[in-house]
């Protein structure tokens, strides 16, 4: 996953400290003139290097982050306060995706002001005596220092930032996608665990407390998504707070089919008057951006479809995961209604 191998962000005082250690080691080894400027070059390709290696290990988030895992990172970030609490900044300034991306532009700079130093004194090395080149390699580990203490706030926001996206869900933007929705308890992780032949793989999730139901599938050489996000699509929007609802809203990017599981049984435990209600809500939200939504109610096994005292459905599909009933008619509709086709390499 794009977050899932970040490094992690070393302190102020602990890249210092590697640094000035490896460099007395260096100078051990050498004599005289050359002990110094093998103890500042030693000092400042490891300041300069690691700076540039915290920035590098990222990605871009203009070009190499979907807009799926891009909203995700941003809904995360805004309730991160990035860096140290005691701080005086304004805290809005260190939070959410932009709060990142300062906090690196920031490290960034400093990685050049190291090599900078670093080329600066070790003119001054070769141009003096023993004595003086002690003198200027001490006053280049300061300035090293200072430079390295000046964003040691921007490298714990950042090692923040790594410990809070780190666990995101592995779930592959590019793959066709069918997010199974509604209420809890309706079916959705039966059916996703049934057509995928496996049992579902559960991919922790910053915004809900069970996990998200992951499934994977293939048809004609092409592998499918099959989604379930309790704690985002299982509930009316109104009941959602506004990360979740940020969360909710990067599934629009992912989605390229929504399959709204009703329960008319009762055995939900939900009036099916409320699940119409969210499924009304699910697909004013999907069919605003043209992603097919397909209604199915399940379990009608124990349900009559004739029975008059229900609301009007308005199903696409009656449908039973427990005895199969329309299982594979569910699932061919979400293939054919995605209409995948994957792009085919050149030909000359």
């Amino acid at each position: 996953m794009i977050f899932e191998d970040l490094p992690t962000t070393p302190t102020s005082e602990e890249l210092i400290d590697k640094a000035f250690s490896r460099a007395s080691r260096a100078g051990r080894a050498q004599q005289g003139l050359e002990a110094q400027q093998s103890m500042l070059q030693t000092a400042g390709n490891i300041v300069s290097d690691n700076l540039e290696n915290v920035v590098t290990a990222w990605p871009d988030f203009e070009y190499d982050v979907s807009p799926f895992y891009m909203e995700l990172a941003e809904a995360i970030l805004a309730e991160v306060t990035l860096g140290p609490e005691s701080v005086a900044d304004d805290e809005d300034d260190r939070n959410g995706v932009d709060g990142l991306r300062q906090a690196l532009s920031r490290v960034s700079w400093a990685a050049r002001q190291t090599e900078e130093i670093q080329r600066e004194y070790q003119s001054k090395l070769r141009k003096t005596d023993v004595d003086t080149a002690r003198k200027h390699r001490k006053q280049a580990f300061a300035r090293l220092a200072d430079v390295v203490e000046q964003v040691d706030v921007d490298l714990r926001a950042i090692n923040d930032a790594r410990n809070a996206l780190r666990d995101l869900p592995e779930i592959n933007p590019d793959e066709p996608t069918i997010v199974v929705a509604g209420y809890p308890n309706v079916g959705k992780s039966s059916f996703v665990n049934t057509v995928t032949r496996a049992r579902g793989e559960t991919a922790s999730y910053p915004f809900t407390t069970k996990g998200v139901g992951l499934g994977h599938l293939e048809r004609d050489h092409i592998r499918y998504q099959l989604v379930d996000t309790p704690g985002l699509l299982d509930r009316p929007p109104a009941e959602r707070n506004e990360i979740e609802s940020q969360a909710a809203s990067a599934i629009e990017h992912l989605a390229d089919c929504v399959l709204v599981f009703l329960d008319p049984s009762g055995g939900a435990g939900y009036p099916i008057e409320a699940q119409l209600e969210l499924r009304d809500a699910i697909a004013a939200q999907f069919e605003s951006i043209e992603v097919p939504v397909i209604t199915v109610a399940n379990k009608v096994d124990r349900f009559d479809p004739d029975d008059e005292s229900l609301p009007a459905l308005d199903a696409d599909f009656l449908m039973s995961v427990e005895t199969g009933e329309n299982v594979e008619a569910v699932l061919e509709a979400a293939i054919d209604a995605i209409d995948y086709e994957p792009e085919l390499p050149f030909e000359g």
